[in-house]
C-alpha cells in the first residue's frame, strides 16, 4: 500500500508536469494569461456592471493560469503550518491585486513579454530557494515574505497587461475590476485548497523528502522553459 501511494503521488506530479510543459509548448491551446475568445467577446461587448460575471472570469483566470499555481506551489511547498501557508499566500495576494487593478484602472503599461518572463523566472526562483540554492551556493537566503510580494506584483501586472488590450467599456469598470480580482482570489484558494490537501498526504510518505530536490528541479526547470517561451515572444515582437 505504501508503494502505492508513492507510485500515485509520482504519476499525478508527472502529469501536471506534462500538461504545464504542453501549454508552453503549444500556446495555441492554453496560455497563461490570454483571454480566450468567447470571454474577450463578452468583456468587450459588456456596458456595465457585471459582477457574478466577472466574479467567474477571474476564478476561471487563477485555476488555468499554470504559472500562477506553479509559484504557489514552490510558496507552501515547505510550509508546515497552516499560519504560514494564509501569510504568504496573503502577501501574494496583496501584490496580485495592487497591480491588476493599478494596471488596469491607473493606466500603467508595461511590455507583457518582459512581464511574463519575470513571472516564469519567479518558478525559478522559488525552486531553486526550495532546493537551498542560495545558501548552498551563494552563501545567504533572501528574505522570502519579500520576495513573494514583489513576484506578486508582477503576476498582477501579467494579467493586467491582457486585459489592458482588451476595448473596456468604462461605465461600470471599477465594478467588474474589482470583481474579476474577486474571483481571482476565489479561484486561488480553490487551487491552494487541492494542492495543500495533495501536499498534505504526500508529506506522510518517505517519499516526500526523498523526492523534494527532484520535485523542485522539475518546477524549476517548468520556470525556465517559460523564462525562454516569453523571451522568444519578446524578439520575434520586435
Amino acid at each position: 500500500m505504501q508503494v502505492m501511494k508513492s507510485g500515485l503521488f509520482r504519476v499525478v506530479i508527472i502529469l501536471a508536469v506534462v500538461l504545464v510543459v504542453s501549454a508552453v509548448v503549444f500556446p495555441g491551446a492554453a496560455s497563461a494569461h490570454n483571454v480566450s475568445k468567447r470571454d474577450a467577446s463578452f468583456v468587450q461587448s459588456n456596458k456595465g456592471a457585471a459582477v457574478a460575471a466577472f466574479v467567474y472570469l477571474g476564478a476561471k483566470h487563477m485555476l488555468t493560469g499554470y504559472d500562477h499555481i506553479a509559484f504557489l506551489i514552490g510558496v507552501i511547498f515547505f510550509l508546515y503550518r497552516l499560519k504560514d501557508v494564509v501569510q504568504y499566500v496573503s502577501l501574494f495576494t496583496l501584490g496580485h491585486s495592487i497591480t491588476l487593478l493599478a494596471g488596469v484602472l491607473g493606466g500603467v503599461h508595461a511590455n507583457p513579454f518582459v512581464i511574463d518572463a519575470i513571472i516564469g523566472f519567479s518558478v525559478v526562483y522559488k525552486a531553486f530557494d526550495n532546493m537551498d540554492g542560495f545558501r548552498r551556493f551563494l552563501g545567504f537566503e533572501p528574505n522570502t515574505k519579500v520576495a513573494v510580494l514583489i513576484f506578486g506584483l508582477f503576476h498582477g501586472f501579467g494579467l493586467a497587461t491582457k486585459l489592458q488590450e482588451l476595448d473596456l467599456a468604462k461605465n461600470g469598470l471599477v465594478t467588474n475590476i474589482i470583481s474579476f480580482n474577486v474571483g481571482v482570489e476565489i479561484g486561488q484558494v480553490l487551487a491552494l485548497t487541492a494542492v495543500l490537501i495533495a501536499l498534505s498526504v504526500w508529506r506522510t510518505q518517505k517519499s516526500f523528502l526523498r523526492d523534494a530536490f527532484a520535485t523542485n528541479t522539475v518546477l524549476m526547470t517548468v520556470g525556465f522553459i517559460l523564462v525562454g517561451y516569453q523571451v522568444a515572444g519578446y524578439f520575434q515582437a520586435v
